[in-house]
């Protein structure tokens, strides 16, 4: 028998299978996302209430210093709505980002001891993102309820579509910072820069007709409105905060271009962190 015949449906030992194999796990994927709860919330009086408590007040510091002492209330309709649709976003971006960047060094005890598919592990911190995301969003949907939010069919779409795009561009980040901060725990510090800069760098706080504004329709425009965050936010914004000032506001001139590009980077910073993280599979157990 030749070599190829034997090593046919095997694989190299410590090479993953990519993120396929996690669909192939669930069970695994569940006791991760279970177990990170757990120690998350544990010896924690509050729980799972701290999910409504830390947006509620990063929401109240952004509204009032915002809002009130910078007049935004009086130029944007239902600002408070505007405000909380653009936090959930980045609430939701920063916590996948930070902690799968964390993820494998967080489980070096389970990845020197056993193997399994170490994907599950930033993939397991992304759906813990997700467990506080859906809290944040029912406020929002209350919220939205209060000011006469009539959303149609294609805002509903639109919102989970922008989320789809949110999850797998942070995921896509995750993957490639998670693998890199094994071999150089510095890009943790990087990515603590990165989520600093985030929310001043999309539409959370301001409107996007400020930027234009003061950017043009030059190169740095559509720089800025190439970033997923950006367009996700305004999608979040046309989902939840559009139908309630009655139509009144209008979004950036060829946004579904934007949204085409956006989708585009993340669909490729997804399919990048996929191969950085299998190129640095096989040393974690070595490096941790």
């Amino acid at each position: 028998m030749s070599p190829a015949e034997l090593a046919d449906g095997f694989r190299t030992p410590g090479e993953g299978g990519g993120l396929r194999q996690v669909l192939r796990q669930r069970y695994l994927l569940r006791l991760l996302v279970r177990k990170e709860l757990r120690a998350r919330y544990h010896g924690s009086a509050l729980g799972m209430l701290w999910s409504y408590i830390k947006p509620a007040v990063q929401f109240g510091v952004f509204y009032f210093v915002i809002g009130v002492f910078f007049k935004m209330t009086s130029t944007v309709d239902n600002y408070a709505v505007y405000l909380f649709s653009g936090i959930v976003v980045m609430n939701f971006f920063s916590e996948a980002f930070g902690n799968a960047t964390r993820s494998i060094t967080g489980n070096w005890a389970l990845v020197k001891k056993i193997y399994l598919p170490r994907e599950l592990f930033p993939v397991a911190s992304v759906l813990v993102s997700f467990t506080h995301f859906v809290p944040q969003v029912a406020v929002l949907l209350v919220g939205c309820i209060a000011t006469g939010w009539r959303p149609s069919v294609w805002h509903l779409l639109a919102g989970v579509g922008g989320f789809v795009v949110l999850a797998g561009f942070a995921l896509g980040l995750g993957l490639i910072f998670g693998a890199l901060n094994v071999v150089f725990r510095d890009f943790e510090n990087v990515v603590d820069l990165i989520l600093m800069i985030a929310t001043w760098a999309s539409p959370v706080i301001y409107t996007w007709t400020a930027v234009q504004a003061s950017l043009g329709d030059g190169a740095l425009w559509w720089l800025y409105q190439s970033n997923p965050l950006t367009n996700v936010v305004e999608i979040f914004h046309w989902t939840f905060w559009h139908p309630t000032t009655d139509g009144a506001v209008s979004l950036p001139d060829g946004m579904l271009l934007f949204v085409g590009i956006a989708t585009l980077v993340s669909t490729v910073i997804l399919a990048i962190g996929q191969l950085v993280f299998r190129r640095f599979d096989g040393r974690f157990a070595q490096e941790l």
